[in-house]
């Protein structure tokens, strides 16, 4: 299985960027619940961070125990972390892939210090004034937005499971809102 590298981070670190934040979501193919977006920067130049982070990659790849070790290092190794979710209504309103390019925009604005590069899992943000590189299948070759991915993933189903006490009979708490067996 193929490892995320910081071969993306590194290229933008040489031309001049500081502060680059990967950037992905979790619950765009849910029935229910919200869309989550992550956004983490990874210090530039510790040539440490992968060892560090072994381990991590897209979400989708790691057992929820192991999500959620992972979350533990990317938070002790991370420059910044932001978070960001849309709620159901507005997804209804507005559509999948702009709650979730919204849901990014959030994200961003909780990072201190702000990102100036951004990388991002397959979508491009037009009203985000910043320096973007948008990549298929980021999750899998970019260390930043794999770390994105964990935090994005690990919070979503954190709700998820939240709104199961809240509501219980559905099996928000199994599911998460995707359309499994179960939640059909």
């Amino acid at each position: 299985m193929q490892s995320p590298s910081l071969d993306y981070e590194s290229k933008t670190w040489a031309q001049g960027y500081r502060h680059v934040a990967g950037l992905d979501e979790a619950g765009r193919g849910a029935w229910a619940g919200p869309v989550v977006a992550a956004a983490v920067i990874l210090p530039p130049g510790l040539p440490e961070v992968p060892e560090c982070l072994a381990g991590v990659r897209d979400s989708k790849m790691l057992t929820p125990r192991r999500r959620e070790s992972l979350l533990a290092a990317i938070h002790e190794h991370a420059l910044a972390l932001g978070i960001g979710a849309v709620p159901p209504a507005e997804i209804d309103t507005l559509g999948i892939v702009p709650a979730t390019r919204k849901a990014m925009a959030l994200a961003l604005q909780h990072l201190s210090p702000p990102p100036d590069y951004l990388l991002i899992d397959h979508l491009a943000l037009p009203g985000v004034s910043l320096p973007q590189h948008s990549l298929p299948k980021g999750d899998v070759h970019v260390l930043s937005i794999a770390a994105a991915s964990i935090l994005a993933k690990v919070s979503r189903d954190a709700m998820m499971v939240d709104l199961d006490a809240r509501l219980p009979g559905y099996g928000f708490a199994q599911h998460k809102g995707y359309g499994t067996a179960q939640h059909r």
